[in-house]
């Protein structure tokens, strides 16, 4: 009988987050009167959240690549992989192979927490900050911006930071048209510039 209620153990019971209550309670009855949705199912959702960081000196410094992977594990609370390059270009020095950037690739609890913390934490703190620029997507539902230095994170301690580095950061959504996602992403609170 031991036996039995060993292997039929209770599944983790997922929490729901802020962003999920708000996307179910006002976003979803939102983007169905807009756009004339028949079901619920058909309302685009966010489906990943890529960070990559481009580090064109980690090819000569490994230090760099390992200083800045520790940074980029403390900001999306995954551990991110390294990028290598497809193919050779001389004028970069950089042969086929060669380590030229880390990603991490975002989904579920780490995509909404990630998601909740740079609209309401990191994008308030980016100095002479307008607003994103609304024309960023690419025609299939992603929007792509970037970011010009890892110390406007929390998590970053800046009398730590050995070298600023930017990054870029892709938002993917399940939408069809730049549309569709722009004010889904509106609604979620993504501050796009005005006009």
């Amino acid at each position: 009988m031991a036996k039995k209620e060993k292997s039929k153990q209770e599944k983790p019971v997922r929490i729901n987050s802020y962003l999920n209550e708000i996307y179910r309670k006002e976003i979803v009855p939102a983007m169905m009167k807009e756009f004339s949705y028949k079901n619920q199912m058909e309302v685009p959702k966010l489906s990943k959240i890529v960070v990559n960081m481009g580090i064109g000196e980690g090819s000569r410094n490994k230090d760099l690549f390992r200083i800045h992977q520790e940074e980029l594990k403390d900001i999306a609370g995954q551990k991110p992989v390294i990028t290598h390059s497809k193919k050779a270009i001389a004028n970069f020095k950089l042969r086929k192979g060669m380590p030229v950037g880390i990603k991490v690739t975002l989904r579920n609890g780490n995509m909404e927490n990630f998601f909740y913390k740079l609209i309401n934490i990191v994008l308030p703190k980016v100095r002479d900050f307008r607003g994103l620029n609304p024309n960023s997507f690419d025609g299939r539902g992603n929007y792509a911006f970037g970011l010009s230095e890892q110390v406007i994170f929390p998590e970053i301690r800046p009398e730590n930071v050995k070298r600023i580095q930017g990054m870029d950061i892709v938002v993917a959504t399940t939408a069809k048209t730049n549309e569709e996602a722009r004010k889904l992403l509106e609604l979620m609170g993504m501050p796009f510039k005005r006009g």
